[in-house]
């Protein structure tokens, strides 16, 4: 079985695999002030949550946009595991044809999300990947990583929004009860959720232009499926996108 972790800046999906077929997956908030000892506790308890031992685990992946947790997450990972543990990045084939000013710059939930997009799905693609960062990958017809854009996820504008605002209060993410506001946490709920929702759609728009054609739209990510049923473009909410990517690149490297 593989174990997958994908460290993002807010939280960590830890993921395991059987022959491609995914068991489950976990998050659990990012913690730059946790010991490699304690994130392998944590690894450990969730297999057990899950009735694993470490044991049954042959093979170990990290995808990670927190560089100071990358040696950390590999450390506490050897810990409970006795295979090798590999990190998405230079080194490490994925098989993606990247058309960029700089590849090396591309993140590597970028990468993975691109090498399961391209396995799983018809080109052009456009995914959207929802979490502290709102992030888009464009892959051509001709299954080229082409470009992106980087957006303030969710929570950070309302974060920016709430802390430069003196009688704006804190929210959920629930969708409200309709588009125009009625109260004051209503009305911010609108704004940035239809808010996102709309220049997402806005952004597809203009992506399908430049492409010349229609493509297929992804949405993963913590944050998507608050946003996706929102939207007025037909959209692929896929949860498992980034663990089945760093399934199918561990396999490029056995």
């Amino acid at each position: 079985m593989l174990l997958a972790v994908d460290i993002g800046n807010t939280n960590l999906v830890v993921g395991v695999l059987d022959q491609g077929e995914i068991r489950f997956f976990e998050r659990v908030s990012t913690d730059l002030s946790k010991t490699a000892l304690e994130y392998a506790l944590c690894f450990k308890n969730i297999l057990e949550l899950h009735s694993l031992s470490s044991a049954e685990i042959d093979g170990a992946i990290i995808a990670s946009v927190v560089p100071p947790l990358t040696s950390l997450i590999t450390e506490a990972l050897g810990k409970i595991c006795s295979c090798r543990v590999r990190t998405v990045g230079p080194g490490l084939k994925n098989g993606l044809k990247i058309h960029m000013d700089d590849p090396a710059q591309i993140g590597a939930d970028l990468i993975v999300g691109a090498v399961a997009g391209i396995h799983d799905y018809t080109c052009p693609l456009i995914i959207i990947d929802m979490g502290t960062a709102t992030t888009i990958s464009v892959i051509d017809d001709r299954k080229t990583y082409s470009g992106g854009m980087i957006l303030p996820g969710l929570r950070v504008s309302l974060d920016s929004l709430t802390s430069r605002t003196s009688k704006l209060p804190r929210i959920g993410l629930d969708p409200p009860k309709q588009l125009i506001g009625k109260n004051t946490i209503d009305c911010m709920k609108s704004g940035i959720l239809y808010g996102t929702a709309s220049m997402l759609d806005g952004m597809i728009e203009r992506i399908e232009d430049e492409l010349g054609m229609k493509a297929t739209i992804i949405a993963t990510g913590g944050l998507a499926s608050t946003v996706v049923s929102l939207m007025k473009n037909d959209v692929i909410l896929d949860d498992d996108l980034l663990l089945r990517g760093l399934y199918y690149i561990y396999e490029k490297n056995k």
